[in-house]
């Protein structure tokens, strides 16, 4: 126990890159069941806030629920699925989005993910974000390193691993990468204000791994997102080298108030020299 603070101490650097493996494996399992549902007859019904729920939300869920049960029991999870807070002295938490995109999946698009971060202390420590149409994931250990694996049959394909990096800004015109289902007018000024940016519409969490791996310059989002859509491509994005602030150049903070669960704005950077002239 963490006597300064009343709380538990938070987990140390050697046992979360103890984690990394696993919790990967783990949602590359979730990837496969996944894949294995129809999605022309997995929507089930649209939640109170108007967002669809379907079979493939539920059942890796699921999958993801028992893995952490198994890895890591004394650690809270706050899922989509299962909005329940963490205990009051817990200094870390698991934050999980079993279908990011999930009207992508329903759609039939590719660009749908499955997102499980580990938080301390309001920010990210781990994060891994699963694409399982596209068999790719990404995981991130913040201040350590950044990699893209293959997913097939379910498994990580070890001789996959590719350490990724988000690029230097080059001077040229920024590639944005933007929602394919969201937009608001303060984000579309916000790049408008970047003369000849080039729009890049890419569905879910997979826009931070995009940045993550310097095939983009910036993600912005300048209107409210749930904090399990952007925990773990937060840290796969600063593992990587990026930065994610406000708009004012503050950093985010999760595990709020529990009845919200809302970031009201962010940008992702791929360039933190870039967010220090904002």
């Amino acid at each position: 126990m963490d006597s300064k603070r009343g709380r538990k101490a938070p987990i140390d650097q050697s046992t979360l890159a103890g984690l990394l493996a696993p919790l990967s494996e783990l949602v590359a399992a979730a990837s496969a069941v996944v894949l294995a549902i129809d999605r022309h007859s997995a929507k089930l019904d649209d939640k109170a806030d108007g967002s669809p729920l379907t079979k493939a939300d539920l059942a890796a869920d699921h999958v993801i629920a028992a893995g952490l049960r198994h890895l890591a029991p004394d650690v809270p999870v706050l899922s989509e699925e299962r909005i329940v807070a963490p205990e009051p002295d817990a200094a870390c938490f698991f934050i999980v989005d079993p279908i990011d995109g999930t009207k992508e999946f329903i759609a039939g698009h590719d660009d749908y993910t499955i997102n499980v971060a580990l938080i301390g202390d309001g920010r990210p420590l781990l994060g891994v974000v699963a694409a399982p149409a596209l068999g790719l994931l990404w995981r991130g250990l913040v201040g350590a390193r950044a990699e893209r694996l293959a997913i097939s049959a379910g498994h990580l394909v070890a001789a996959s691993a590719t350490a990724i990096h988000t690029r230097r800004f080059p001077g040229t015109p920024w590639v944005a990468a933007v929602s394919r289902s969201h937009a608001d007018g303060r984000t579309e000024s916000f790049i408008a204000s970047r003369p000849g940016a080039t729009r890049v519409t890419i569905g879910s969490a997979l826009k931070f791994c995009r940045v993550a791996e310097g095939t983009a310059d910036i993600y912005p989002r300048l209107s409210p997102m749930s904090e399990w859509d952007i925990a773990a491509g937060h840290a796969v994005l600063e593992a990587a080298g990026g930065k994610i602030t406000d708009s004012r150049g503050r950093p985010l903070h999760f595990g709020g108030d529990p009845a919200d669960l809302i970031i009201p704005e962010f940008i992702a950077w791929g360039d933190p020299a870039i967010a220090a002239a904002i």
